[in-house]
């Protein structure tokens, strides 16, 4: 029987895809490592290339949706409440409004129109929510919206290997690795096909990161076990 993929790996994918979908789609916006819209600001401003305000607004967007998802965790606890699964349930629906602005409005021309402002504006806000998801419910999992950490400790590793590693060392970098490449791998897959997607349909690939997420939301209980240090 061929064995489900996990919530990190499936949320890696979507980050991935939106990423890449964003950028191609939004004039160099980052919606999930919303940290390298300086990279690009800087870009656009040197070149006179559109999409400087919605690179300027990623950032204090993304903060104040995580601390407002902090906030909202306390609230349903304290109801009783479902948390991981009411975050991916605003994923699924932010992910589905913005597919819908994306296809009404798209394509963009001009990444400073409001309309692309807005559509950018709402994928930042559900990679904001992945983040905070990440932190709080996966933190035993590597990130799953930026990959430079990942791939440092997996450099780190093989080197490890090359000198020379040997009994519970040797165990716990396998599983380190294992876990570490494969979410790497399915970020990499997922930036290739949001740019494919992008090339042949255009806008219409939006609609392909909600149906990521409602499969996630259906492994909400598939959580890794921890990763050994």
């Amino acid at each position: 029987m061929a064995l489900k993929p996990n919530v990190p790996k499936l949320l890696s994918l979507n980050a991935g895809f939106v990423d890449t979908m964003g950028f191609l789609m939004l004039h160099g916006l980052f919606t999930a490592h919303v940290t390298g819209n300086f990279v690009t600001l800087g870009a656009s401003m040197a070149q006179g290339a559109s999409g400087a305000v919605a690179k300027l607004l990623a950032l204090p967007v993304f903060c104040v949706v995580v601390v407002a998802m902090r906030l909202l965790r306390y609230w349903l606890l304290a109801w009783g409440l479902p948390v991981l699964r009411t975050f991916l349930g605003l994923m699924l629906i932010l992910l589905i409004v913005s597919a819908a602005l994306a296809i009404y409005w798209g394509p963009f021309h001009d990444g400073d129109t409001w309309q692309a402002i807005a559509t950018g504006m709402m994928l930042v806000t559900a990679m904001s929510i992945q983040n905070a998801v990440q932190k709080v419910h996966l933190s035993n999992a590597p990130p799953t919206t930026l990959m430079t950490g990942t791939t440092t400790q997996i450099m780190l590793d093989v080197a490890d290997l090359l000198h020379g590693a040997s009994g519970q060392q040797l165990a716990d970098i396998k599983a380190r690795l294992s876990v570490m490449a494969s979410s790497l791998a399915a970020f990499a897959i997922g930036c290739m096909i949001g740019a494919l997607a992008y090339l042949w349909v255009g806008v219409w690939c939006a609609v392909i990161p909600p149906l990521l997420v409602l499969w996630t939301s259906l492994l909400r209980d598939a959580v890794p076990a921890a990763i050994p240090q």
